[in-house]
């Protein structure tokens, strides 16, 4: 069925002579005058009204309206009047992300998204008031690495409003609306004696820990999630398999970072810290559920156990053994010397030594080599040590006077 333009304000009726006459309906100047209708996908007759003198108007919005249906673009104008917390139930409800992501990104919809723009219809929200929105994060102090987190979840959320059909656009994609970006922040690695002053402060059962994190490039979740199974020495090896996570305050066992298992090079100088390790604080089994808290049990011989057997807490590491060792070593509290910062040891090591970028993203188990180009490229041997080193290996010790290559002579 096509669409029409009906007219509220009069109507046509056989005149006296059989002709056709309009005459004023009962709602003659009350209103809005126009209505275009039309028949939608699903069969349901649709409207909008427009009021007198818009006829035009409403013309080319039945127009649009048709011809978004005909190229499969149609979205139907009510279904954008969701409010954004609507929205919100309903996208946290269909993600299937890791439990832990899941808590982390529901916290940041309900605490900094939901209480500025709940509110609004889908519809209804334009470019202004995202970027609205993010003045308010930064008035409200939020530093811009957190801003660009919960700016993506947004973007996730309203992007997938917009594969639903449930809005034209997405705002957080306009060009006026600017990604937070946080100044790029220089990474300065630990020296080695840093790194053994550190691990010589720190309690015997936990030292180890420096040793894979710093010798192997592990996260601290998935040092302390390490079983003695995941450890080949034969093969010279350690397969990074498990992490130890918290999820509501919760401990869990899960897949690392990205849900991306990876295999790394196991040094002989870590394989005889492990050695020694284990000749003191022999592996014990433990069990937590995996992935989630209601997660089937799951069974792993940890390396690393607190006094009372159990899996570390990380937090409880971080305050009770991390950080003063950190006192006793001279070396400031802060983001930049959490245990995070074995890994950069780690990558400047590798990077010091030649390695590729391409072997260190996989050996961090980072998912992009671009991003570990970006994190460490200052880290990188200079290009002018690497042209003269490449050079004069390759010419030995240089032709002999009088054998080397020689220019034409010209007048």
């Amino acid at each position: 069925m096509a669409g029409h333009i009906q007219d509220r304000w009069y109507k046509t009726e056989p005149g006296p002579h059989g002709k056709a006459v309009r005459v004023k309906t009962d709602r003659h100047g009350i209103g809005l005058r126009y209505r275009a209708r039309y028949v939608g996908p699903d069969g349901t007759e649709k409207s909008k009204s427009f009021p007198d003198r818009q006829k035009r108007k409403a013309e080319t919005w039945l127009s649009n309206i048709e011809a978004d249906m005909s190229r499969g673009q149609y979205i139907d104008p009510r279904a954008g009047r969701l409010t954004v917390q609507q929205h919100a139930d309903r996208w946290l409800g269909s993600l299937t992300q890791d439990p832990g992501t899941f808590v982390g990104t529901k916290q940041r919809i309900r605490l900094h998204v939901l209480p500025y723009l709940g509110s609004r219809s889908l519809d209804s929200l334009r470019p202004i008031h995202i970027r609205e929105w993010l003045r308010k994060l930064e008035d409200a102090g939020v530093a811009l690495s957190y801003q660009r987190v919960i700016f993506a979840n947004l973007n996730a959320m309203l992007g997938a409003a917009v594969d639903d059909r449930l809005i034209p656009e997405n705002p957080c994609r306009s060009s006026s609306v600017k990604t937070p970006k946080p100044e790029p922040r220089r990474i300065t690695p630990w020296s080695r004696q840093r790194v053994l002053a550190v691990r010589s402060e720190l309690p015997a059962r936990y030292r180890a820990v420096v040793d894979l994190a710093g010798g192997c490039g592990m996260r601290q979740g998935e040092v302390l999630g390490l079983s003695v199974d995941d450890v080949d020495v034969l093969e010279g090896v350690v397969h990074i398999v498990r992490q130890v996570k918290l999820i509501n305050g919760r401990q869990v066992f899960a897949l690392p970072k990205g849900g991306k298992t990876r295999t790394v090079p196991l040094p002989e100088v870590v394989a005889r810290a492990l050695e020694a390790h284990l000749a003191e604080f022999a592996p014990k089994p433990v069990t937590l559920p995996w992935r989630s808290v209601d997660g089937p049990p799951t069974t792993a011989n940890l390396y690393f156990r607190n006094a009372e057997g159990r899996a570390v807490i990380r937090t409880t590491f971080n305050t009770k053994a991390w950080q003063p060792a950190l006192d006793a070593s001279d070396v400031p509290r802060g983001r930049e010397n959490g245990m995070h910062a074995l890994r950069h040891f780690y990558a400047s090591v590798l990077l010091d030594a030649g390695e590729s970028i391409k072997a260190l993203s996989e050996y961090l188990g980072h998912h992009d080599p671009g991003f570990t180009l970006r994190t460490y490229t200052h880290l990188m041997p200079g290009s002018e040590k690497r042209t003269r080193e490449a050079v004069n290996q390759a010419f030995g010790d240089g032709p002999k006077p009088g054998h080397g290559p020689t220019t034409a002579q010209t007048d």
